[in-house]
């Protein structure tokens, strides 16, 4: 009886002890306890004196598990003895103590228990405002302090128990004092002979007992953990009917953003300011690493709860970073930065088109010729009960480049993947799969490379059923897990199950299925895995308290740096342009916008003569070749006035009605072109700022471009210019000498250039070689003495007409050969043309001065006069037609293309303006550069206080 009192103390003294041992560790939050792991090379914690393989703190062991009945201790044969004295006092201080310490033990288990459900209650701090303002106040009128030092605490509630040890020692003493030399003696070793043969039994019953040990206790676990996933369920529905309240406005007070929400912006401006200048955070994000198929994007979707993903058999879909940000709301939704609408990710037909939309983008992130690209694509998901956390899926680590990638694509994955992982503050998810040989995977390397020392790196082995199948030793998983069978070292280990591979599986199923395999799996009943190690669940609360202790040990020395970094940029602002204000890309090129936009509104202002003037020159500049060598050279060569009248009537109609008007509608918006340009290229004085030249190019070019003359204008205009062309009446001298004097100007502008072929022609002139000596080359010697040969055949005969007989050209061919110079018929026939035009330039000049006194005849229609100046009248209806053709296209410039110019010029600025990579091409230089980053760092800067302030109101 004493000695099983004994035994009984001794236990109790061993309980005690086992909960002195595990009071530190219970003070630690749930999830932090889960990513705590033996081999870890900076943990140093005191394990337990007793604890079993499953006794550790994840989802499956919140609750306390029902205490465990020991099976009876069975005593051998014993005669009954008048030791009344001993028994009476072994009784007595067996109920005693009994007593004692069943209340002791039991009120320290009962205040533990309250801990462990106190740390399990979801925290509420951002619906603080439900509650009303007196409650927060009452200890304004209640000293609520006074109250808990009055209350014992778990130290008072341990002085009282009794020493264990002194009980023990008394206990033996007096087992002692009635075993030495007394009567009994024969009795007591009768005794302990029989306690003997039951050691003896329990011994060959201690396997059996502890595989019943362990099968009680995982069956008890699992029930607890049924509890637990009904618990946590019922408290997301009241959240999200709180939520929900919220949307509706029952409440009037604004909810604050959250700090999830805010985080992610900040880390979306950082990421803009990255890509544009090429600097690094050290702002924590969870990197999700891993091999090609290794199952990463798998893994982040059960973390995110939907398959939001575009999936493929074997074919790289992961093609640029994706950084999902996790939060809590009221319904499980998907949304982009840079887009208001939402995908509903609890349909089908969302999902999809979420899918669809994100391997568009990442297709469009992809340049030409390259398989995967750095730019990230920010995606927002919100749902009840999602961990807050920041996860950025990158693409899958390739070891060989296949048919249809870029021959650097290996390389470019492993330069975005260590860019992300370089950061000393960003939590490595490297992803493992678990169903492929260990010794393939390239991502553990890589990893180790990036922390070699496992601080902020968390393995994670996927397809653990597939693996269980096809192993032949389970213990390789267990190496695996442990970070055994590699170098890389990790602040904890998962094991997961992402679903049996089929691509058309959802979320409750896949987790079901992974409940399911490790309540079977021989890893956990053969205490391989821990059950904090596995379960994506477990997963998701280990990352997102590891990412929020990173995030407050971090975020407070990024904003001191920031701030650092302003300061800086604001003082070289100062001494370089301390006399300009500080405009961002955006801001100046709105300023641009508006100067543009002034300037073609200037274009209004010019006045009616101008347009006529600047649009009469350039369309008689256009035409005039063809007035001169088609109409008016033909129709000279006939031999009366009617003739002449005849083929130039002829002429124009046939002009009028192909190409005159197109010709007049090309010379107006050429015209509009040059006004334009005018204005928008000449300096402005002392306040042009030439930092807008280029963009001032490219909206002119764009916008001409863009522009297209009214369809229906050359058809009225066809019209106008026919009838004006039909007029042969000059009413009187004034606009008779106008005539003359543009058939003047007109004859001598052509013989000008006549004179100056036939001088390319034939060489400098004796002159010119003497003064600046020059010699002639064998070809022009050949077109001289040519040319020399056929002015003598015009002295001759000076009508002769335009064109060369046969028998001329041979004359001529003999008559240089008999001077010893070889020429080709060709040649004769090209400096005839020449020679030919210059002389009846000259001889129309001529009669356009006989006809200066002609108005007179004229008027008599040339009657008893051999004076013919047909000519003049056609120069006259030429000009007439110019006139009226300038005043019309410009009514069509003033009331039409004027404003459809501007039109288009505030479309090219729009689009200009949407297009991120066209300012940044059009607007630039030092000035453009600091003022972005000073912009940058301040948006930064604040979001980044405004984050901080809102995480010290949380705590």
């Amino acid at each position: 009886m004493l000695e099983g009192c004994s035994e009984v103390c001794h236990s109790l003294v061993k309980r005690s002890s086992g909960v002195q041992g595990t009071l530190p560790l219970q003070k630690l939050h749930l999830v932090s306890r889960s990513i705590y792991h033996s081999h870890h090379p900076t943990l140093k914690l005191q394990r337990p004196q007793f604890r079993t393989s499953f006794h550790q703190f994840s989802s499956l062991t919140n609750l306390p598990l029902r205490k465990l009945k020991l099976s009876p201790i069975k005593y051998g044969y014993q005669p009954r003895r008048n030791f009344w004295p001993a028994r009476l006092a072994a009784r007595l201080l067996k109920l005693r103590y009994l007593i004692l310490g069943s209340a002791v033990g039991g009120g320290y288990t009962a205040k533990k228990t309250f801990d462990q459900w106190k740390d399990m209650i979801p925290d509420l701090s951002d619906y603080k405002w439900i509650v009303p303002d007196i409650v927060w106040e009452i200890d304004e009128y209640i000293d609520l302090e006074k109250i808990r030092k009055a209350l014992p605490n778990s130290e008072d509630l341990a002085k009282l128990a009794p020493d264990f040890d002194k009980i023990v020692e008394s206990l033996s003493l007096l087992k002692d004092f009635f075993t030495t030399g007394s009567p009994g003696e024969t009795a007591f070793r009768a005794t302990d002979h029989g306690s003997e043969s039951d050691k003896h039994y329990r011994k060959v019953t201690d396997k059996e007992k502890i595989d019943q040990l362990q099968e009680e206790l995982l069956h008890t676990q699992l029930k607890y953990q049924r509890i637990l996933e009904r618990l946590e369920k019922e408290n997301k529905e009241l959240r999200k009917l709180v939520l929900q309240k919220d949307d509706k406005g029952i409440h009037h007070r604004k909810l604050k953003k959250s700090l999830i929400d805010m985080y992610s912006e900040v880390l979306d401006v950082l990421s803009d300011y990255d890509a544009s200048y090429n600097t690094q955070d050290h702002l924590p994000r969870v990197v999700v690493v891993g091999d090609q198929s290794a199952g990463k994007t798998s893994v982040l979707e059960m973390i995110a709860q939907a398959r939001i993903f575009p999936r493929g058999s074997g074919e790289m879909m992961t093609r640029s970073p994706v950084k999902v940000t996790l939060s809590e709301g009221p319904h499980h939704v998907a949304l982009f930065k840079d887009s208001s609408r939402e995908f509903d990710l609890t349909k089908e037909e969302d999902l999809a088109a979420l899918r669809h939309e994100i391997e568009l983008r990442m297709r469009k992130n992809v340049k030409e010729g390259c398989t995967v690209s750095p730019e990230t694509i920010s995606l927002n998901v919100k749902g009840p009960g999602l961990q807050r956390m920041v996860l950025v899926d990158l693409p899958g680590v390739i070891n060989t480049v296949t048919s249809g990638m870029a021959p650097d694509t290996k390389e470019t994955i492993f330069s975005i993947s260590k860019a992300y992982m370089q950061n000393p503050n960003a939590i490595i998810l490297c992803i493992q799969d678990g169903s492929v040989d260990a010794e393939r995977s390239i991502v553990t390397d890589l990893v180790s490379q990036m922390d070699p020392h496992g601080r902020r790196t968390i393995f994670v082995l996927t397809k653990v059923d597939l693996a269980e199948k096809n192993v032949a030793s389970p213990s390789r998983i267990q190496q695996i897990i442990e970070g055994k069978l590699f170098p890389m070292k990790a602040l904890g280990y998962f094991a997961v199950v992402t679903g049996k591979g089929n691509s058309s599986e959802s979320i409750e199923a896949i987790r079901e299925y992974e409940e399911e395999f490790f309540q079977n799996s021989k890893l956990l009943k053969t205490s391989m895995l821990k059950a904090h190690q596995v379960t994506t669940r477990n997963l998701s609360l280990a990352v997102s308290d590891c990412f929020w202790k990173m995030v407050r040990e971090s975020v407070e020395q990024q904003a001191d740096s920031f701030k650092a970094t302003r300061f800086n940029l604001e003082t070289e602002w100062k001494n370089n342009y301390p006399r300009l204000r500080e405009l961002d890309r955006n801001e100046l090129f709105e300023k641009a916008k508006n100067e543009i936009l002034d300037e073609v509104i200037s274009l209004s202002q010019v006045t009616p003569k101008h347009w006529e003037e600047i649009l009469q020159q350039s369309l008689w500049e256009r035409v005039s070749t063809h007035v001169i060598e088609n109409i008016y050279l033909p129709a000279a060569q006939t031999m009366n006035s009617g003739t002449f009248n005849t083929t130039v009537d002829i002429k124009l109609k046939q002009w009028t009605d192909k190409q005159l008007p197109n010709k007049a509608v090309e010379v107006a918006w050429e015209t509009l072109q040059e006004e334009f340009s005018r204005f928008m290229t000449e300096p402005k004085g002392k306040e042009h700022d030439d930092i807008f030249d280029k963009l001032k190019e490219a909206v002119k070019e764009e916008s001409i471009k863009r522009h297209k003359w009214n369809d229906f204008a050359e058809d009225s205009l066809r019209v106008i210019q026919h009838n004006a062309l039909e007029d042969r009446s000059i009413s009187d001298k004034q606009q008779w000498d106008a005539a003359i004097y543009f058939m003047e100007e007109a004859l001598q502008a052509r013989l000008k250039d006549t004179e100056n072929a036939i001088e390319n022609m034939v060489g400098p002139d004796w002159k010119k070689r003497w003064l600046y000596w020059k010699n002639r080359t064998q070809e022009q010697f050949v077109h001289n003495e040519t040319k020399s040969e056929l002015e003598k055949m015009l002295k001759c005969n000076e009508e002769h007409p335009a064109y060369l007989a046969s028998d001329e050209i041979t004359t001529v061919r003999k008559n240089l050969e008999s001077r010893g110079v070889e020429v080709d018929p060709s040649l004769i026939k090209d400096t005839w043309h020449q020679v030919y035009r210059r002389h009846f330039l000259k001889t129309a000049l001529n009669h356009c001065n006989l006809c200066r006194r002609g108005f007179y005849y004229y008027q008599r229609h040339f009657v008893d006069s051999e004076l013919e100046c047909n000519d003049v009248v056609l120069f006259w209806r030429i000009q007439r037609m110019l006139a009226i053709t300038a005043n019309t296209l410009r009514q069509q410039l003033t009331n039409t293309e004027v404003r459809r110019l501007e039109k288009n010029v505030k479309e090219v600025l729009e689009d200009f303006a949407e297009d991120s990579e066209k300012k940044v091409k059009l607007l630039t230089g030092k000035r453009v550069q600091l003022a972005e980053d000073l912009k940058k760092v301040r948006e930064i800067q604040e979001k980044l206080d405004a984050f901080i302030e809102a995480l010290h109101q949380e705590k």
